[in-house]
């Protein structure tokens, strides 16, 4: 397994690092500089409304050109976009906007939140900023990466979402009030990536500030979620995370299970870490076996492998991509050409596709513009260097621009069949699919770097490589630097051998100032005379985490009927 891991590790740096910069047969360098300034254009127009019009709320309405909160109020746009401002290269607007977030933002609000979504946009949002903020000419704080401003604000937005782990399982619930933790009347059903998606950012939160809670509460909830699997190795949709029992048995790798699976592998690389692959790779299994029919995997019975709706849904896009991780590059090819004679039907993923009709299903006709197979076009093309995925990109950018482009923004798509718009712009089209289709035309950004540029830091002044390459994307396109984690732990180890020393010097020096020993110190000498406590036992608990209540309450389960289980929202 250690092999496979390893293995595995290579495979992204290939993939990320260590492919031709040599742009596709079909397309030019002055043609890959033309379209990343058309990505440019399509991102500035979207930002700058949603500055104009909808700041400080969560998202643009761009057909009403106002604002909506929808996440819990936090400017999540703003939040969601700060990494892809320095990505397009504006550094300036990046400062500016990190500052802007310092002074505004406060999590201690009365407000009902998702865990999974303030933990994929907000936690790591800030996460990854706090990390490329040296790279962007941020003055950052003597002992970065493993300190700042950023990093202390998205280390409270996390602890808000600690009290949701408390369960009998480990498992967490799906909303906290930021203020008072878990409603005694909160549901305990929550869906598969609701429960397994936090070992990146809270591994790197523990990692980067010394407190075990966050990565802790993460592998817990993931070895849960492990033991729950079915007997031919499936999980289901949606779980009670107080008895552990699954309350919609569908299982396949799209909404509400997807990012589960997406943790695991990227878990694996960011953290080398083996039982994370091992879980992975035996769900890989199970999913060829039971879900997989021609290249298309479909949703089945979590027990009886049973077909139970043959659909493709948009979120399942990031398949493919993530399948280059693990060098699994025939069987992603052909997925992707699947879901690409999807896009290239509509101009736009449907949330649900009929495999068998070869259509759209009923009241599931929009796309969100939604990053997916962009995201899987990009790793693809980091990997193979086949100019069809600049080709998908090319028509990602001409639909989007014909289709969704309003005076206030870009607007999603209500029904792909004949083009009509909702009111809304969701953050990640900032985050993740402008982000990834501005690097799939960027061979040269420094995200993918292959090593030949890097910069230093870390506590105590170990000099740690940061910035090198191999960075791993979260679920929300925020890039995390895995060298940072490395160096934080260094050097927070050393740091932590430097404290124990103090203190066995202290208890020594106590010794020598006891009753037996003080006639020995020469009269008079008051120089050397310290005041020192006695040593408790606070001292050496100090760096641990606070034990964290939850409510004793019976908890109400309010699950959904079965349409509302599949939600846009995991």
């Amino acid at each position: 397994m250690l092999k496979y891991l390893y293995i595995s590790f290579v495979c992204v740096l290939h993939a990320l690092l260590n492919t031709s910069h040599v742009a596709g047969r079909d397309f030019t360098h002055q043609d890959m500089a033309g379209y990343r300034e058309r990505i440019k254009s399509m991102f500035y127009h979207a930002y700058n409304n949603y500055l104009e019009n909808a700041f400080p709320y969560d998202e643009l309405r761009p057909l009403t050109c106002d604002g909506q909160d929808t996440w819990g109020s936090f400017s999540l746009t703003l939040i969601d976009a700060l990494d892809t401002l320095l990505i397009l290269g504006n550094s300036t607007e990046f400062q500016r906007v990190a500052r802007l977030l310092q002074d505004r933002i406060n999590f201690d609000i009365d407000v009902n939140a998702s865990v999974f979504e303030t933990n994929i946009r907000v936690v790591g949002g800030l996460l990854s900023a706090h990390l490329l903020s040296k790279k962007a000419g941020v003055e950052v704080d003597v002992g970065w990466p493993c300190t700042g401003p950023l990093l202390r604000m998205a280390e409270e937005a996390a602890r808000k979402l600690l009290p949701a782990f408390q369960t009998p399982t480990g498992m967490p619930y799906g909303t906290v009030n930021l203020l008072y933790g878990v409603n005694p009347t909160e549901t305990p059903v929550t869906c598969t990536a609701g429960v397994g998606t936090f070992i990146l950012e809270f591994a790197t939160l523990s990692r980067l500030t010394g407190d075990p809670v966050f990565e802790e509460v993460a592998k817990k909830a993931l070895r849960a979620l492990w033991k729950t699997r079915s007997e031919i190795g499936l999980v289901g949709n949606h779980i009670d995370v107080l008895s552990s029992k699954w309350v919609a048995q569908d299982a396949g790798i799209g909404a509400g299970v997807d990012s589960y699976f997406e943790y695991l592998v990227k878990g694996a690389i960011m953290l080398q870490d083996e039982e994370l692959m091992l879980m992975f790779s035996e769900y890989d299994k199970a999913l060829k076996n039971y879900t997989k029919f021609d290249d298309w995997y479909l949703w089945v019975q979590m027990h009886k492998g049973t077909v139970t709706m043959p659909v493709f849904q948009s979120l399942e896009a990031f398949w493919p991509g993530m399948q280059s991780l693990i060098g699994d590059l025939d069987n992603a090819m052909k997925t992707f050409l699947n879901y690409y004679t999807v896009w290239k039907q509509f101009g736009g993923l449907p949330e649900f596709y009929s495999i068998p009709q070869g259509y759209t299903v009923d009241k599931r006709e929009g796309y969100p513009l939604r990053p997916e197979l962009i995201e899987s076009a990009m790793y693809l093309y980091r990997a193979t260097g086949d100019p069809t995925f600049l080709k998908m990109g090319h028509d990602a950018l001409e639909s989007i621009e014909k289709i969704s482009k309003v005076e206030c923004g870009f607007a999603t798509v209500k029904d792909v069949r004949d083009h009509k718009l909702d009111n809304r712009m969701e953050s990640f089209f900032l985050a993740e699919t402008v982000k990834y289709l501005y690097l799939l035309f960027d061979p040269d950004n420094f995200l993918h770097n292959s090593g030949s540029q890097f910069d230093t830091g870390g506590v105590l002044n170990a000099d740690c490589i940061l910035g090198a390459g191999g960075y791993i994307f979260n679920t929300e396109a925020h890039p995390l630097d895995p060298a940072a984690l490395h160096c934080c732990s260094r050097g927070r180890q050393e740091f932590l051998e430097v404290e124990e020393m103090m203190l066995d010097l202290k208890n020594s020096h106590l010794h020598s100032r006891s009753p037996s020993n003080i006639g020995q110190a020469a009269q008079g000498d008051t120089k050397n005379e310290i005041e020192i406590g006695p040593v408790t036992e606070s001292d050496k608990k100090k760096r641990k985490a606070p034990i964290l209540s939850c409510p004793s309450q019976l908890f109400t389960t309010k699950l959904s009927v079965l349409g509302q289980v599949f939600s846009d929202d995991t």
